[in-house]
């Protein structure tokens, strides 16, 4: 009979506050902050400081090819939209916590998303080196533009939409049309990569970020067009060279200037705020820029200023030509001021912002605070949010979210007996959590601890560090009792003796060392607390790295440096087994129940199964891609789970020496493991700072169908690998760059390819059969005609159109590729009957266009074409027409609605605004006035000082 197993899966994972290899952002109303997870999203509430919602890719697929890279919040709803390191985009609902739309096209990893104004259109960039329009409202790719040599950092829109900017790792800025979906400038100068770009949101400047030492701006050309931003020189260059004016017809992007930064490290994210009063770089490193922008009115005097100083230095100068000083001040007040603008008018230094860490990213708030200029909130890479509140002169950090998470890796999990807490350590904490609900219960902050393990009666735990200490910590109060001088190096394992009296510690310094529970009275202290005392001690002859003993307490195994493992009598300490063949260090030793099977796992990536009776090696099995740094054995059976640096968690037989499963889903090496008592679940830990628990489910898998399954995902991998020819030659794109198809070949599109065909051959073998018996039916009687079970009851046209609407809107262009002249002809026969439903008239057009599109040549040259797209021609355009007015009629009525809303919501208040804000422009005027006469008097007793002098000298 085969043998059954019962199937582990994924049940949750906890303790990732924030990641490193995505951004975070606000949502549109700045309540909730999104922050990467791993392969999951986070919602945290920032005044709460609690993570409301979780945004996990319901996918078969786990592992590191779902890593979030990249997130962008839609400035008008609540849609946030996601990239993946697969190269997919799913786009949220953050209210709802639902996935709406996915989007699959990009050949790697999503690294930028932008959308627009209206949140309309998003813009993706990835690893691919391409970029592509999306269409959110209609969940479709609009197209691709390529032209890039290197991965896209960073997107922008300009003009309402109508043009991207987007900067690359290749050194260059392109600016794209995209209504001719063409490259209309290529702005170069960065000597390095470009990780970011922004514009502010009058779209006037676009500021550029690289590890140049300075800052990048560039006047965009509607603002230049207005005349407030061309110089004098410039706008003679253009008057006087009419070839120059043709080519700067195309440039978009004008150099404005410069700004010498701070720090050395390179730029990883420039940002303006909503209002466009503030501009934050981010380094590389552990310092935010906070630059002020002025308004035009400050900037203007700022530059009077700056010329007049100008002008002093140029009087020092030539003291004995008064006359060129007169005329070079007649001249500064002749010029505009504006046109005169430099970087440092506008943007000034206002503060530097210093975490205690690196930052991986930040976000403004959209939402503009009552007493400061702005909320920023920062993710750090110690696995952690910070929010900062921007004052004039200073910043104050105001809430920091932290408990929910360890600040780097779980190197150590423990269960307690009764499997109702899990106790963790890293670099300087222990945390104490829930597991069932992955809740975090106590926080301790301790030593950098390597293993752990909790009392009997869950009162206690005790923790084994680096240093060589034995940390006592009291769970119930969440502090640390008591400090044992314990070993001479690192204590790398700990175990507990079987009869719940004591446990055996192992470190570098070749000792075994044998403890005893005690509960004491100290002096000093109201109540007894838990110690330990060293009972008996064991010296080897090299570093002990593992240590386990057997469930009947009568061996105990040690595993060495020297690649050896050593079984002792637990008793007399005398020696019984040596256990060798393991060509590198054993990190891990487990033995079973039953005490019939010792397995170590090595840093040779091979597991062996050894028998503890006469220490024979019944199998080594290659088990990992990378050292094997944990074996757990079920409890009561002799099936065991092991873990490695190749992230991957496997389930074995150690009867039948067989893999049953691979558990995938940590993003880093997985350090540690704990099984529960019944073996209902596990929990592991690892470098990504994730915990994960995996829960036993009642579905039953066999053997040969797991075996036959991998076998598959390895032939669809295969067919995914073989899409992209890495060997084949690389496709040459022109410099000015190209446009194409935003959809990608996949196994799902060539699917959906294989159902349409299949539906149009059930329907023409119904329309044939039908036909026969109509022509049966007249010469005599036949039976009664039974349709087609096949086709569910539908219609042929209806069954086809019922196959081509399942096919998901993205996928649909490539889908249609893939599809055969004569299958297309079918198609075309069946759409005059699908346009006079009014629903499915976007749809007939999509075919119709695409269609004809891709067989073109072939339906010019085909006369049984030229009827059906005749009859099509005339059917489709009052059809359409007949929408765009519906839509149109519609747009228009919403507008009136919304413009009605907001003369009712300020009615009262209408009048008021108008007069506040004429009397400010009066105010701004006077003062502008008065400023000027102060500066013109100034000016005239300048003149009147040199002349009064040089009449005394001539006396």
């Amino acid at each position: 009979m085969v043998k059954a197993y019962l199937r582990y899966e994924a049940a949750s994972s906890f303790g990732v506050i924030s990641s490193l290899d995505s951004n975070i952002a606000y949502d549109s109303k700045g309540k909730h902050v999104l922050a990467p997870a791993l392969e999951k999203v986070g919602i945290w509430h920032v005044r709460q400081g609690v993570c409301t919602k979780t945004l996990t890719p319901s996918s078969s697929r786990g592992g590191p090819s779902l890593a979030v890279t990249s997130i962008a919040a839609s400035p008008a709803s609540s849609l946030v939209a996601v990239g993946y390191a697969d190269g997919s985009i799913r786009i949220w609902d953050s209210e709802k916590g639902t996935c709406e739309v996915n989007l699959n096209s990009h050949k790697g990893a999503v690294t930028a998303l932008r959308y627009n104004k209206v949140g309309s259109m998003l813009a993706s960039g990835s690893k691919d080196n391409d970029v592509i329009l999306w269409d959110v409202v209609g969940e479709s790719g609009l197209f691709r533009l390529r032209g890039h040599r290197d991965q896209v950092t960073d997107l922008v829109f300009l003009d309402s939409g109508k043009k991207l900017v987007s900067s690359s790792k290749d050194k260059f800025l392109r600016v794209w049309d995209l209504e001719t979906q063409h490259c209309m400038q290529i702005v170069s100068g960065h000597h390095t990569e470009v990780w970011s770009v922004d514009a502010d949101p009058e779209e006037r400047y676009v500021v550029t970020g690289s590890a140049d030492q300075e800052l990048r701006f560039y006047a965009v050309k509607q603002y230049l067009s207005h005349g407030s931003l061309a110089s004098d020189s410039t706008a003679n260059d253009i008057k006087t060279n009419d070839d120059h004016s043709t080519e700067n017809k195309w440039e978009i992007l004008k150099p404005f200037g410069e700004i010498q930064r701070q720090t050395k490290d390179r730029v990883a994210r420039v940002r303006f705020n909503v209002s466009g009063n503030l501009l934050a770089c981010q380094m590389a490193g552990k310092t935010i820029e906070i630059f002020r922008v002025l308004d035009e009115a400050e900037a203007k005097q700022k530059a009077k200023r700056r010329l007049r100083r100008k002008e002093k230095k140029t009087s020092k100068l030539g003291d004995e030509n008064p006359t060129a000083i007169g005329e070079a001040g007649a001249k500064i007040e002749q010029t505009d001021a504006v046109s005169s603008l430099t970087v440092p008018d506008v943007f000034k230094l206002l503060q530097v912002i210093r975490a205690g860490r690196k930052i991986s990213s930040f976000s403004f708030c959209p939402m503009p605070p009552k007493n400061s200029l702005g909320t920023l909130a920062l993710s750090l890479n110690n696995n952690s949010l910070e929010f900062y509140s921007l004052k004039s002169s200073e910043n104050e950090k105001t809430v920091t979210i932290e408990h929910q998470g360890h600040r780097s890796d779980v190197r150590s999990l423990t269960l307690s007996e009764d499997n109702t807490l899990l106790m963790s350590t890293s670099y300087s904490e222990v945390k104490i959590w829930n597991p069932s609900t992955g809740s975090c219960l106590r926080t301790i902050e301790s030593g950098y601890g390597l293993c752990s393990l909790i009392v009997p009666q869950n009162k206690y735990g005790i923790v084994g560090t680096k240093s060589g200490v034995l940390e006592i910590i009291d769970i119930g109060s969440a502090t640390k009792v008591e400090e044992v001088e314990a070993h001479g190096g690192t204590i790398w394992s700990i175990t507990p003796i079987p009869n719940g009296n004591g446990f055996v510690t192992v470190s570098a310094d070749h000792e075994v060392k044998f403890w005893e529970y005690q509960v004491k009275q100290k002096s000093g202290q109201a109540t007894k607390k838990l110690t330990v005392s060293n009972v008996k001690s064991m010296k080897m002859n090299d570093d002990v790295l593992a240590v386990a003993i057997s469930p009947d307490a009568k061996h105990i195994a040690v595993a060495l440096l020297d690649s050896t493992v050593k079984v002792f009598y637990m008793d007399s300490l005398k020696f019984y087994l040596s256990l060798y063949g393991h060509k590198l260090p054993v990190m891990c030793i487990d033995i079973s129940s039953d005490g019939e099977l010792i397995v170590t796992g090595s840093q040779d990536k091979n597991l062996k199964i050894w028998g503890l009776d006469f220490g024979d090696c019944h199998k080594s099995i290659f088990a990992h891609g990378d050292s094997v740094m944990g074996v757990k054995f079920v409890r009561n059976t002799h099936y065991l789970f092991s873990i490695g640096k190749d992230r991957l968690v496997k389930y074995w037989d150690a009867d039948k020496f067989e893999l049953l499963l691979t558990l995938e889903g940590h993003h880093a090496e997985i350090w540690c493991l704990a099984v529960s008592n019944r073996g209902d679940f596990l929990v592991t830990g690892s470098h990504d700072r994730s915990m994960r628990r995996w829960d036993r489910s009642e579905e039953p898998f066999f053997l040969e169908e797991e075996k036959e399954k991998r076998l598959e995902e390895l032939f669809e991998s295969e067919i995914d690998n073989a899409s992209v020819d890495r060997n084949g030659p690389m496709e040459e794109i022109p410099e000015e760059g190209v446009a194409a198809l935003a959809g990608k070949k996949t196994i799902e599109t060539l699917s959906a390819t294989d159902s349409i065909i299949e539906a149009l051959d059930v329907a023409e073998d119904e329309k044939n059969r039908y036909a026969a018996y109509e022509e049966e039916k007249t010469k005599g009687k036949v039976p009664e005609y039974l349709p087609n079970a096949v086709m569910l009851g539908h219609s042929p046209s209806d069954f086809v159109l019922r196959a081509i609407s399942k096919v998901k809107t993205n996928d649909l262009e490539q889908t249609l590729l893939a599809l055969p002249f004569s299958d297309a002809l079918k198609l075309f026969c069946y759409m005059k009957d699908w346009s006079l439903i009014p629903e499915k008239v976007e749809l007939v057009c999509r075919l119709d266009t695409t269609l004809v599109q891709t067989h073109h040549n072939q339906l010019v040259t085909t006369p049984s074409a030229r009827p059906v797209l005749s009859v099509l021609r005339d059917t489709l355009y009052p059809k359409i027409k007949a929408c765009k007015d519906t839509i149109g009629f519609n747009l228009a009525a919403m507008d009136h609605v919304m413009q009605m809303m907001a003369s009712r919501s300020d009615a009262p208040f209408k009048d008021a605004k108008a007069k506040l804000m004429e009397i400010r422009s009066q105010q701004a005027k006077r003062m502008a006035s008065r400023a000027d006469t102060k500066m013109e008097k100034k000016r005239k007793k300048k003149q009147k000082k040199p002349e009064e002098g040089h009449g005394h000298a001539f006396f």
